[in-house]
């Protein structure tokens, strides 16, 4: 999977984070955002937590810039977030991509980290067969797995390195 950043009119360029910052993983659905974190070397992604916010788009970019202010405040910091980009299978969009996008679109006016988009076709079955192998039963995994799935997105945006993170457009 490749990371694919959002061009927006105006958009400029943006380094990779800095060694020893981490980045959040965001994996967005339509009732729960799962929410996953790197290591401060940018080598490992771990699930966070699942946040499941009522309201409409602002409460949802309203819990998530609240997480984003945190974690920044902490001793490691934060350098970037990656959002999953949902699309389907041959790459077109679909419904839940224009939902997405118009997150991503909030969430950059809320913060002033780079927000890329990083592919997660099939990223919730990856989510699901992992934690199938420790977790039998399935009513603990589906706690888990929007974390889980948002660890499997920013996972492969880390494993991509750093010349995908530095693509134009991809900070709005």
């Amino acid at each position: 999977m490749v990371n694919a950043p959002l061009h927006a009119p105006g958009a400029r360029a943006v380094s990779a984070p800095a060694p020893g910052a981490r980045t959040l993983g965001i994996d967005l659905g339509e009732r729960r955002i799962g929410l996953a974190l790197s290591d401060p070397s940018g080598t490992l992604a771990t699930p966070l937590d699942t946040l499941a916010p009522a309201g409409g788009l602002a409460a949802r970019v309203a819990a998530v810039a609240q997480v984003i202010e945190r974690l920044a405040a902490e001793e490691d910091g934060l350098a970037a977030i990656v959002v999953g980009w949902p699309l389907a299978l041959d790459g077109g969009a679909h419904e839940q991509t224009a939902r997405v996008e118009a997150f991503v679109a909030a969430l950059r006016r809320r913060t002033a980290l780079p927000v890329r988009l990083q592919d997660e076709r099939l990223t919730s079955r990856e989510a699901e067969s992992r934690l199938a192998l420790r977790e039998k039963d399935w009513r603990r995994r589906r706690r888990r797995l929007d974390a889980a799935a948002a660890a499997v997105i920013l996972q492969e945006h880390l494993d991509a390195g750093p010349a995908a993170a530095g693509e134009p457009g991809d900070d709005g």
